[in-house]
């Protein structure tokens, strides 16, 4: 039976949000450490579900202090919890990620966040050559039922250098990260059956990670890279 997420958690970050600093943190940290370690098995078992359907070789659980070093925000401590999932590289690309934050804020997401400019490249050149393929992946009704059917994330204003801010994929070339999200509300959180619902729509990104590990495993010749 897959672990439930406690309401604590919810209840826990939302003092906290009113009482971020350390020195409440420091009076109620054997509270945080105890929902953190249940929270724990939560992403232990979606880790564990993942790898029932693919191969994923790294789990990381963020830790809740921030970095507020060259940050505006110097709230010290985060209200959420947060843990990606990386597939099996240089074989897969792509990752998953799992939001827990109150007030109706968690979200799943999944794909390539910070591609470096070797793979982003690679990419952008893919769907200047032909975006036949990510359309019909994109275009796909079971698929944009789970995840829609646009990628969201940051991107360059015109087109990259070297490209044609004309070109009729332009909207696809211009992007600088190729992201799905999925958002929840804390009731569905909660739900016994959440695990289950995040892996089900983990399970239905795969047609555009096999695409996508696809184009970054070969030159645009089809030639393989690795």
């Amino acid at each position: 039976m897959s672990p439930i997420i406690p309401k604590s958690v919810f209840t826990f970050f939302n003092k906290l949000e009113k009482n971020n600093n350390r020195d409440w943190f420091n009076d109620n940290k054997p509270e945080f450490k105890s929902i953190e370690k249940e929270v724990k098995k939560v992403y232990h078992s979606v880790f564990e579900n993942l790898n029932k359907h693919d191969e994923v070789d790294k789990m990381k659980m963020f830790r809740i202090y921030r970095d507020v070093r060259f940050s505006k925000n110097k709230l010290p401590y985060k209200t959420h919890f947060g843990g990606s999932f990386n597939r099996l590289k240089p074989r897969l690309r792509g990752g998953y990620y799992l939001h827990i934050q109150p007030n109706n804020e968690s979200f799943i997401a999944t794909g390539f966040w910070e591609p470096n400019k070797e793979d982003l490249l690679r990419i952008r050149k893919e769907f200047e050559m032909d975006d036949s393929e990510i359309r019909d992946i994109l275009s796909n009704k079971k698929f944009n039922a789970v995840w829609g059917n646009t990628f969201v994330g940051d991107e360059v204003k015109s087109a990259p250098r070297g490209f044609d801010k004309d070109h009729e994929a332009i909207d696809l070339i211009k992007k600088k990260q190729y992201i799905f999200t999925k958002k929840y509300t804390d009731k569905e959180v909660l739900d016994a059956n959440f695990l289950n619902e995040v892996d089900t729509a983990f399970k239905a990104i795969r047609p555009f990670f096999d695409y996508m590990s696809d184009v970054l495993t070969t030159d645009l010749n089809g030639v393989s890279l690795i």
